[in-house]
């Protein structure tokens, strides 16, 4: 009797038609499933490889049964279990036998759990179906601006967008992580009823899944799939300074200088936006930036790390502009137009029509960085904030756009990581052995490619501290270690203002335990160029009165204690894909509460952090998880684990707990 299965090598196919689905081992404990119309694809844009990794002999067997009804694969935790007459596909743990997920059919006859709806040219808006189970929890799929950790019930854009950094990776308390391996624009929907992802336009499925007895274990295994973060700078882990906008190089020189002066530890001093004469010149105006490499050289004296913006967009003002178009290095929008987005250039205010080169490109790739090293690196920059870099187009979409890596809609969400993978290996290729760029968007696998994910441009109150808090940890369970937010808030703040000081206050004590503290926003009073803001109110440290300097200055200096600490468990993470920011899931998956709290995480394996993020509260409600005693690092009182405690939380004070006899460098 026919069957519709076969191995092969170490893959499981079954057919039924036109309609393909194949499964393979994939990295430790992970499996692969791909599926489409009479093929599947080996090379289509992704965060896997195209190459399948080496497989273990000993932890992989494949069987079909004698009539043909069914499959099972196993590889090491993982067993895929595939049904015969319908193709469809279970996942259990393979020591146990739990089941972890399993695909669900849209309807009893018609369609199954896979769906592609043609559009033309090898093209489709496909749907994947998966089971709901009730008291699932689901983590991590990027960074969003909803304030919630667990994504169950949430319906997500797959898309990027200022702020919603789309990293198609859920990890859930069933045990599993599963990774989306398509950079289509879609959405995924958790609901009651089943979880779907779609793809508007995209040629195959394609996810991979692994199954782990903990958290930390998923995390690994996706790392080891995607990439293991990259090494951070030593100088990434102290202070940034930044603001929206220094606006000369005299301006931003006082400012180092007084930090100097005032003998305050400063890091990294960014020059924002607008330092050029148009969009696309990636290179300084030498009306406001009269001698760079000057600069360059005493901040480097002063112990100063400068850094500076690189944007995606080239203006048609730029001289680069005319030759990127020839060379076929601009994204093309449908009938060939490289016009994709409306911004003021130069001097006028009015909104004239940019482009973005093509960082899926690799041609584009290093044009950009001949620019970039000729006009920055060469003068000893070698940190670089790749901003815009979703990129943010306005008014167009992703739809309407073509790249070098396929359409707009099936390859946009690659974008982000392709544009730091660009400076990524130019920068390696350099000689520079640790890379770290800021950028504001991200996709699987920007990790292995020197990235600190921020949290883009956010309002400028409570609510927005409390949701950042959120959005980092989801951030740090999709496999990015490097986070960081807009101290204070983007979207204004008043410096003289007593109830927003509170505010800077609480947010930087947060900071502080964030793996980078960076200061930055458009403060008030601020001024505007067109659609762009131009400038804004001073935001250095001492812009806050006396109460917030001693504060913020006491803060700076936890911080340098902290850096040591801070590279030791970036390091662990470079082999283990854990995070320095951490749930409180992740550490303690035994305890069922450390699964619901969202507004606590731990700073590394040792230091429990619940930031303050109401106005004008000055005690605390903690949760101590099971599993550890707990010590108050202010007052040195030791608690049992497993209960909530309320401890004071005055003004110069973020609660802070030690686990067990850990002495982390706090005093």
């Amino acid at each position: 009797m026919p069957t519709p299965f076969d191995v092969a090598g170490h893959t499981l196919t079954w057919r039924h038609g036109h309609h393909l689905l194949a499964v393979q081992p994939w990295g430790a404990d992970g499996v692969r499933v791909r599926a489409g119309l009479d093929r599947v694809l080996p090379d289509l844009p992704g965060a896997l490889s195209a190459r399948q990794p080496p497989v273990d002999e000993a932890g992989f067997e494949a069987r079909v049964a004698p009539d043909g009804a069914s499959a099972t694969l196993r590889y090491g935790k993982v067993r895929v279990e595939v049904d015969g007459r319908s193709g469809l596909v279970a996942f259990h743990h393979a020591g146990t036998g739990a089941q972890v997920l399993r695909e669900q059919p849209a309807h009893f006859w018609w369609p199954g759990p896979r769906h592609f709806d043609p559009l033309g040219g090898g093209l489709h808006r496909i749907e994947q179906r998966f089971a709901a189970y009730d008291g699932e929890r689901i983590y991590g799929l990027g960074q969003h601006g909803h304030g919630r950790l667990d994504q169950k019930g949430m319906v997500l854009e797959l898309a990027q967008r200022n702020g919603e950094v789309s990293v198609p990776f859920a990890l859930s308390s069933r045990g599993y992580g599963l990774l989306w391996n398509n950079p289509a624009v879609g959405r995924v929907e958790f609901a009651a009823n089943g979880t779907r992802w779609v793809a508007d336009r995209a040629r195959q499925i394609d996810y991979w899944l692994t199954v782990g007895d903990t958290p930390a274990e998923v995390l690994t295994a996706y790392a080891g799939a995607t990439g293991f973060p990259s090494r951070l700078p030593d100088w990434a882990s102290g202070f940034w300074q930044s603001k929206l906008r220094y606006r000369d190089q005299e301006e931003l020189l006082g400012v180092a200088r007084e930090y100097a002066r005032r003998g305050l530890p400063l890091s990294v001093l960014v020059v924002d936006y607008l330092h050029w004469r148009h969009l696309g010149d990636w290179d300084f105006d030498r009306r406001a930036w009269p001698d760079p490499r000057a600069m360059v050289e005493e901040l480097r004296e002063l112990g100063v790390e400068p850094a500076v913006s690189v944007w995606p967009s080239v203006s048609p003002l730029s001289d680069n502009h005319a030759v990127m178009r020839d060379a076929g290095l601009l994204a093309a929008a449908a009938g060939g137009s490289t016009a994709h987005a409306q911004w003021p250039d130069g001097e006028g205010t009015a909104e004239i029509d940019v482009s973005f080169y093509d960082a899926t490109d690799e041609r584009a790739r290093a044009f950009l960085w001949r620019n970039v090293k000729e006009h920055y690196y060469d003068l000893g920059i070698r940190a670089l904030w790749l901003d815009g870099c979703e990129p943010e187009m306005r008014p167009a979409g992703p739809h309407q756009l073509d790249f070098a890596a396929g359409t707009g809609g099936e390859v946009a969400n690659l974008y982000p990581r392709d544009h730091a993978r660009g400076i990524f290996e130019h920068l390696r290729a350099a000689g520079e052995d640790a890379v770290c760029s800021l950028i504001r968007s991200a996709w699987a696998g920007s990790q292995a490619h020197g990235v600190v994910l921020w949290s883009g441009d956010i309002p400028a109150t409570f609510p927005a501290l409390a949701d950042s808090v959120r959005a980092g940890l989801n951030v740090a369970l999709s496999g990015i270690p490097w986070w960081t937010t807009d101290i204070g808030g983007f979207h204004g703040g008043d410096p003289d203002d007593e109830a927003y000081r509170e505010l800077l206050v609480r947010w930087f004590q947060f900071g502080v335990f964030c793996p980078i503290l960076r200061l930055h926003g458009h403060r008030e009073p601020r001024t505007s160029h067109g659609m762009v803001g131009d400038g804004g109110g001073p935001n250095e440290v001492w812009s806050y009165g006396s109460q917030a300097y001693g504060i913020l200055t006491g803060l700076l200096r936890l911080r340098e204690r902290l850096r040591p600490y801070v590279h030791a468990h970036l390091r662990d993470g470079e082999r283990t894909g854990i995070p320095l920011m951490r749930p409180l899931l992740l550490e303690f998956p035994g305890d069922p509460v450390a699964w619901e709290v969202e507004d606590q995480f731990l700073f590394g394996p040792d230091i429990l952090v619940a930031p303050v993020t109401r106005a004008g509260a000055r005690e605390r409600r903690v949760y101590l998880p099971a599993g550890a005693q707990w010590r108050d690092a202010h007052t040195g009182r030791r608690y049992p684990g497993g209960d909530h405690v309320t401890v004071d939380a005055p003004l110069e004070r973020i609660p802070l707990f030690v686990r067990g006899d850990a002495e982390p460098p706090l005093a």
